[in-house]
């Protein structure tokens, strides 16, 4: 008797166990950690006057990272990635490969994305499949000694400036559970991005950034 007692009792507290893992409804996650969005970009052809072929890149950047997570079902949860500014250095690209930095420019991503998580509530994986609607705010865009050089010789420093855009990203990642409260999530994300830099001595250059976005981050929930 004492045993079948003591295996109900340890059921129970199996059980116990599994509903403090869960990611229920009504559940709220928070998470910090860092994040790299990394542009892959086909850049346009800065126009007239210019090099023919003169084109730009822009390097990847690494911040400081997290979100807020809601789940509004046991599988569908509505998420809000935040962040520190990214500072992304452009460079020469085409025919202006080999001249280095051109300029840089600050971005804040806001996104607000609908995800879809698989197994149950209590299970310690969850993978997850989501869609966001990003608003890419660009700042704080300077033009390098260089880009002065080569488009406004002699003249005062050229100025440039990055338009902000909304675009969609999709993306993928999961959360492990690691006790009852705490949980490490990895993401994988894609923006579908394309702007225009218009620099002050008036030419413009369209360029698909498409930046693919990654992040490692720790998670406490609760409800």
């Amino acid at each position: 008797m004492k045993n079948s007692l003591k295996f109900v009792a340890l059921g129970c507290l199996a059980l116990s166990a599994q509903a403090a893992l869960a990611q229920s409804a009504g559940t709220w996650m928070v998470r910090a950690g860092f994040a790299t969005i990394a542009p892959q970009v086909s850049s346009g052809t800065l126009s007239a006057p210019s090099l023919t072929n003169s084109k730009a890149d822009v390097g990847s950047a690494s911040q400081f990272a997290g979100g807020i997570t809601y789940m509004y079902t046991d599988n569908l949860s509505v998420d809000v990635p935040l962040a520190l500014p990214f500072k992304h250095k452009i460079y020469g690209a085409g025919a202006l490969s080999g001249v280095g930095q051109i300029g840089e420019v600050q971005v804040l991503p806001m996104t607000v994305a609908v995800q879809y998580r698989f197994n149950e509530a209590n299970s310690q994986f969850r993978p997850y499949v989501g869609l966001g609607a990003t608003y890419a705010n660009f700042f704080n865009a300077t033009g390098s000694g260089t880009l002065t050089a080569l488009t406004n010789t002699g003249g005062t420093p050229t100025g440039l400036s990055v338009e902000s855009r909304f675009a969609l990203t999709p993306q993928v990642g999961a959360t492990f559970a690691v006790n009852d409260k705490w949980f490490v999530d990895l993401y994988l994300s894609k923006t579908m991005l394309t702007t225009q830099t218009k620099l002050s001595t008036g030419q413009v250059v369209d360029i698909a950034l498409d930046p693919v976005s990654y992040g490692l981050s720790v998670g406490y929930k609760f409800k």
